[in-house]
């Protein structure tokens, strides 16, 4: 039985179903960073990830009065000659605290295989499969003796990959309330009745020649009873904080979800992934990107200003993004049109660890269909986060089989924007 477990839990992220099972590994294996510890590094990383594709020109390159800018109008910003798409109200009052990046490069336009590239800096295919770049995180500043996981995201995301399960990410679907998991496991004596089980089958197992892997769960079990008995567990609630700052993030899920990313951050979680999906606008684009957009403009906008308050944002990295960006042109599904698939010119937002405020990097023709100034590319970005977070991007990981490969293969961080 254990043996039918072991392959998925090394590749998949954790779920709620199976964290009760006689797999109890799954819940104890994303393990945390002691705040004491993380102070030290004096980096963290929020990743606000859009998924399905945000449109460019409804985000950071409006293009109004071009044959391909569609109705969307820009608005100023706080930066002198700067303008984003006017669903942004409160990111443009905050863009001083920020960087925009308009001219990404991408080489995927598939929602799966954008998703890898932008979570992982490398393209999908091969023998390996590459690990979300928040279970680098994690492996690069976690410590194991932590009671809290290293890696939480509140929503889905991809797998720690070859790193395995002591570095996977810990799901959260519901933010603002304790993990079913643990609430489940806190109460119910029948843990206690699967963990005795299974310290049986694994006695079997040490005698049958697997003591390495044995002792390897009796770690994950006692870090696991750590985690569900731990006071820092209330970092995943909401409770003490004011009425006012919970709705300055927005009453919703996602403006809660990164409510609670700050919360852990400052408990010493050094990645955390808040998703809010909806993105992939292929029809009625021009009426579904108002409530999206004020969901993600209130939120992040009160993150930043909740981070630089408690002075947390010179050492948490905050990135907006997603997998790819739409079509400049747009599409003909009539009478709703939107915006098709793009990789070919995209943006994103980055803030805090470093990142030089105020910046506008890169720069796109006038219909918006091509890069004309800085390209970047996936590559470069995750050089550039890795110089923000202070990991070497040079550094070797190992696969299963030995084979040694970069965190990053390739590209040069973006110099302009790292202070």
């Amino acid at each position: 039985m254990i043996h039918s477990h072991l392959p998925a839990l090394a590749s998949t992220p954790l779920s709620r179903r199976r964290a009760l099972g006689l797999s109890a590994a799954s819940l104890l294996a994303p393990l945390g960073l002691h705040a004491k510890q993380i102070k030290k590094q004096q980096r963290a990383c929020i990743l606000v990830w859009l998924a399905g594709a945000p449109s460019q020109m409804e985000t950071w390159d409006p293009k109004p009065g071009t044959g391909n800018g569609g109705p969307t109008k820009a608005i100023q910003t706080a930066l002198s000659g700067v303008s984003i798409a006017e669903h942004w109200p409160r990111m443009a009052k905050a863009l001083g605290d920020v960087s925009i990046i308009r001219s990404m490069v991408g080489k995927e336009a598939a929602h799966a295989r954008g998703t890898y590239h932008l979570h992982t800096g490398r393209r999908m295919g091969g023998p390996e499969k590459h690990p979300n770049f928040g279970s680098v995180v994690a492996a690069e500043l976690g410590d194991t003796n932590s009671e809290l996981p290293n890696f939480v995201s509140v929503g889905q995301t991809l797998s720690s990959g070859f790193l395995g399960v002591n570095v996977a990410p810990f799901i959260v679907n519901r933010a603002g309330q304790l993990p079913a998991n643990v609430s489940s496991a806190v109460a119910s004596p029948r843990v206690s009745r699967r963990l005795a089980l299974l310290k049986a089958q694994d006695a079997e197992l040490s005698e049958a020649g697997a003591a390495a892997l044995v002792e390897e769960h009796r770690v994950l079990y006692e870090r696991a009873r750590r985690l569900m008995t731990s006071p820092k567990l209330k970092s995943f609630k909401l409770v003490g904080e004011p009425a006012a700052r919970q709705q300055a993030y927005g009453k919703n899920r996602f403006g809660q979800g990164l409510l609670v990313a700050r919360r852990l951050v400052e408990a010493g979680v050094p990645f955390v992934e808040v998703r809010r999906g909806g993105w992939d606008m292929h029809n009625s684009l021009f009426t579904r990107i108002k409530p999206a957009a004020a969901e993600v403009d209130r939120g992040v906008a009160a993150l930043l200003g909740d981070l630089k308050q408690r002075g947390l944002l010179k050492r948490t990295l905050v990135i907006v993004a997603g997998e790819f960006g739409r079509t400049p042109k747009v599409n003909s599904k009539a009478p709703a049109p939107g915006r098709d698939h793009w990789a070919r010119s995209f943006g994103l937002m980055l803030a805090g660890a470093g990142i030089r405020s105020g910046q506008v990097i890169g720069k796109t023709s006038p219909n918006g269909q091509e890069v004309i100034d800085r390209a970047v590319s996936v590559e470069d970005l995750f050089q550039t986060i890795c110089s923000a977070m202070k990991i070497d991007a040079n550094k070797e990981l190992f696969t299963p089989g030995g084979r040694p490969l970069k965190i990053v293969d390739g590209g040069k961080p973006i110099s302009e924007i790292l202070g």
